[in-house]
């Protein structure tokens, strides 16, 4: 198990008064096929998750609707008793139907009820931090997330969340969160191919609010660039690499939850965080989504 004099993969950051690693891990791929029941090879999902916390990732990410449930119970089957650095990051605000939607589920009794189910599987009686999930499938979409909110707040002022943040937002919602409440985190789709939330990474950077990016490698369709080939050649590393130390060099507040259910897989991920690039491999990156 990782102990405080492990060096946090791509350093730390203050998520409130709880310090991460930069580079996390993203558990949604530890469930089965389009992210419906539980994985495939149960051991090689645990070694997986005991590998995150060997390599120091104090920061791992997940949803009670990743399985729905699996996840969860296997991040408890792996790692609890957790080590005390260790911060687990849930999501709430969306369910899962049949037919492996993703309905939105922010009712006042739906997000109570994920709220609780993410105590119970994860065996917390806290919760370190829950995003609010907004939008849809198909991205944000715009409208006032004071009812939700409101919510949460309410739980967190029970004991049940320590802090809160908000995921598939847009800037005026992140906007009326932060007016609303204390928000230590927003999460959106972002990485070198969709660059749509530059303003907003660097306003909240002056703010010091984390900005998390899921499909940090393009998700579902992996990044495929003879610029990002090209950056990776030279350094003699992986295009995936390269792009996810790009991200790490873009903003001071962005971690990184890249996920994998493979343990070779992970340990590439993990040497993006030592990759330095130069101004000239950052250009010619930047010219990607640009």
């Amino acid at each position: 198990m990782n102990t405080p004099s492990i060096p946090l993969p791509g350093g730390a950051w203050a998520l409130g008064e709880l310090s991460v690693s930069r580079f996390g891990y993203g558990a949604m791929q530890l469930a089965g096929p389009g992210v419906m029941g539980p994985p495939a090879d149960r051991d090689a999902a645990l070694a997986v998750l005991r590998e995150a916390v060997d390599l120091g990732i104090t920061h791992i990410d997940t949803a009670g609707a990743y399985g729905p449930r699996f996840t969860n119970q296997l991040i408890r089957e792996a790692l609890h008793p957790y080590p005390p650095e260790l911060r687990l990051v849930t999501k709430v605000g969306a369910d899962r139907d049949r037919h492996g939607g993703w309905p939105p589920a922010r009712e006042p009794e739906d997000l109570r009820r994920a709220v609780h189910e993410n105590l119970d599987d994860l065996g917390l009686d806290v919760l370190d931090l829950v995003n609010l999930r907004l939008g849809d499938a198909r991205g944000p979409r715009p409208g006032s997330l004071a009812a939700p909110l409101a919510t949460l707040v309410e739980l967190q002022q029970q004991g049940l969340i320590r802090h809160l943040g908000v995921s598939n937002a847009t800037a005026e919602q992140v906007a009326e969160a932060r007016a609303a409440a204390p928000i230590v985190c927003v999460q959106n789709m972002y990485n070198l191919a969709h660059r749509q939330d530059d303003e907003l990474i660097d306003e909240l950077a002056g703010q010091g609010v984390a900005y998390v990016p899921f499909f940090p490698l393009g998700g579902f369709s992996p990044l495929q660039s003879s610029s990002l080939s090209a950056v990776a050649e030279r350094l003699d590393a992986t295009p995936m690499s390269v792009a996810l130390a790009w991200l790490l060099q873009r903003s001071p507040n962005i971690l990184l939850i890249p996920g994998t259910s493979s343990r070779a897989h992970l340990r590439e991920n993990v040497a993006g965080a030592g990759l330095r690039l130069s101004p000239e491999d950052i250009a010619e990156l930047d010219g990607i989504g640009r």
